[in-house]
């Protein structure tokens, strides 16, 4: 869930262990590492998000979560993932325990459901025309990394961003092939329930969606919003979260020099004021449009 640099400094602190999860089984190679200077206070779970509850945290005193939800720049770095724009090799995205390939979704699901993923989850302008285009080319060949990036790139007008032009479209393919949606919900949700009272939940984002999702998420949590004025003070249900800012925390234009990859990083955060009742019902009430959107992968 945390990056391993963080977890080193976050162990620096005394009397401090730490239950990491990470569904890339490759992060198990760097957790053996950090386990063997720290082998009391450090256990790593190859788990999502969605089984948080899983991890037995029965006599933990879990006082702080974090969610750090962007990728590394190893696995970046991992062409055989086929995450970035630059890989020469598969269009693959699967970060592990996946179902299906971005490779299956690109040459398998129909325009209308390639242009719902690309325009929800990329937020890209031109979801029609490249959906259109992908349907197109891959009646010739199948399509590859590359391909698509080609693809995009004609189907784009003309780029006066500093980002690239398949930045949105491999974005919301990797969404949609790691289900993030749904871990992210789910992972919100389990998160709470676990976290003892007066405990911390922190997110780091690093794109729009995400951090939309869970600002929403606080706020639903945090703000007793009376259907009616006249509705009686004692059948509202208290908060359970606080937040101390309403505003994310936004990375330092040094910590930017440093990092560069911290340029879009958003960090929220809230405390637990109240035990937990049933209140998954109004969140994935919320979420709905998006969570049936992940539900186009029954056809792959």
């Amino acid at each position: 869930m945390v990056k391993a640099v963080t977890q080193k400094k976050i162990l620096k602190f005394p009397k401090t262990k730490i239950i990491a999860l990470d569904r890339d089984p490759n992060s198990q190679k760097v957790a053996e590492k950090i386990k063997i200077e720290n082998s009391k206070n450090f256990d790593f779970y190859n788990l999502k998000f969605s089984n948080l509850d899983k991890v037995h945290l029965k006599n933990e005193n879990i006082k702080a979560i974090i969610f750090d939800l962007g990728f590394s720049y190893i696995q970046i770095k991992d062409y055989q993932k086929g995450l970035s724009f630059k890989s020469e090799g598969p269009l693959d995205m699967r970060m592990g325990l996946n179902e299906f390939s971005a490779s299956k979704v690109i040459n398998t699901l129909d325009q209308k459901d390639l242009e719902i993923i690309f325009k929800f989850f990329g937020e890209e302008k031109d979801s029609k025309r490249i959906a259109k285009k992908i349907i197109i080319e891959r009646k010739k060949n199948l399509i590859d990394t590359q391909k698509l990036v080609k693809i995009v790139n004609s189907s784009k007008k003309k780029n006066y961003k500093k980002t690239h032009n398949s930045t949105k479209v491999f974005q919301a393919l990797r969404i949609f092939v790691n289900k993030e949606i749904s871990e992210l919900v789910e992972g919100l949700i389990k998160s709470v329930k676990i976290l003892k009272k007066n405990g911390i939940v922190i997110f780091i984002s690093f794109h729009s969606l995400e951090d939309k999702i869970i600002k929403t998420f606080f706020r639903l949590l945090s703000e007793n919003n009376k259907t009616s004025r006249y509705m009686p003070d004692n059948i509202i249900k208290p908060n359970i979260l606080k937040l101390v800012k309403k505003k994310p925390i936004l990375p330092s234009n040094k910590e930017i020099k440093l990092n560069k990859q911290s340029r879009s990083a958003k960090l929220r955060y809230a405390i637990k004021i109240n035990d937990c009742d049933n209140f998954e019902k109004k969140i994935y009430e919320k979420f709905k449009f998006l969570l049936d959107i992940e539900k186009l992968s029954e056809k792959l």
